[in-house]
């Protein structure tokens, strides 16, 4: 029963990283951008759909805002800011973007204040599933994994099968060959950030219930986003589905079970702490195994 519970868990993590990850390597893929700030959009997500929900009550109000909220501001953002970053150098594209991590910290302080704010679960999703007997799951985890499947369906439909993608996929292989045949190449910058920032602002509105909604929320998964990008391939979505999978089982599975098996070993106290401690560096690891293999990543776009 508790290893079929923390496999839907990791899975419901894994799912999480994949709404994160997905929109942040079509943008690191195609455009070459480093954004930082990606966590942010992310952050706006979940404070608009909190807002929403406790303004309305209602659950599809809060979506919608959260959703539009990050797609919104993140093609304002691409538009006066990041558009000058793209021929520069990488590390002015860090700077820059870290300097938009402050602003909307500091935008959400002024706003909301530093107290968590509390988002509403749907009520025909705050009761539990019984999958196999005796092995009841929360409605509301199913639900988001549930979200995130129709995503991976969704983008991949997308990206082949629509002329879109068809120039989504054109940008990423060679941009001015793009722009030569005519294609406004911004213009499709433009969409392609306004659609990765609609995915952050999508999982902060599904994370909303199930964590705290609070000033600086987005850096604390930013750094797992990099990592399944890095595992699964730069510009990949399928790598990007894929390495958040096996991140999130990997993070949660090891945080479970592995203080507990080391106690066959180890006394109670050392066992929690070394546990603790290895568990932390599980998904580091596992990339870097993953990078001995293959440096570009499992599925690497131009693999």
């Amino acid at each position: 029963m508790l290893l079929a519970e923390q496999i839907l868990n990791g899975a419901q993590f894994g799912i999480m990283l994949f709404l994160l990850a997905a929109g942040l390597t079509l943008v690191f893929g195609i455009m070459g951008l480093i954004n930082l700030a990606h966590g942010s959009l992310y952050m706006i997500g979940a404070f608009a759909a909190a807002w929403a929900g406790d303004r309305t009550g209602s659950f599809l109000a809060a979506l919608v805002a959260g959703t539009m909220a990050a797609a919104i501001i993140g093609m304002i953002v691409e538009a006066a800011v990041l558009r000058r970053l793209y021929a520069r150098d990488h590390l002015d594209q860090v700077v820059a973007t870290f300097g938009l991590i402050l602003f909307f910290n500091e935008a959400a302080t002024m706003l909301f204040g530093r107290q968590p704010l509390f988002a509403r679960m749907p009520p025909w999703l705050a009761g539990s599933v019984e999958l196999l007997p005796g092995v009841p799951y929360p409605a509301y985890r199913l639900a988001i994994i549930a979200v995130g499947l129709l995503v991976a369906l969704g983008l991949y439909l997308l990206v082949a099968r629509t002329r879109l993608g068809m120039l989504i996929r054109a940008g990423n292989s060679d941009r001015e060959m793009v722009r030569a045949l005519g294609v406004d190449i911004g213009l499709v910058y433009t969409l392609v950030f306004g659609l990765g920032a609609l995915l952050a602002g999508l999982a902060g509105v599904m994370a909303g219930p199930v964590f705290s909604v609070q000033v600086g929320m987005g850096e604390q998964v930013l750094i797992l986003t990099f990592v399944v990008i890095i595992i699964g391939g730069i510009g990949s979505v399928r790598g990007a589905f894929i390495g958040a999978l096996l991140v999130g089982m990997v993070d949660t599975l090891t945080r479970a079970f592995l203080p507990g098996l080391l106690k066959t070993l180890l006394s109670t106290s050392d066992a929690d702490a070394v546990g603790g401690g290895v568990s932390s560096m599980a998904v580091y690891l596992l990339m870097a195994a993953i990078l001995l293999w293959r440096p570009r990543g499992l599925f690497p776009a131009h693999g």
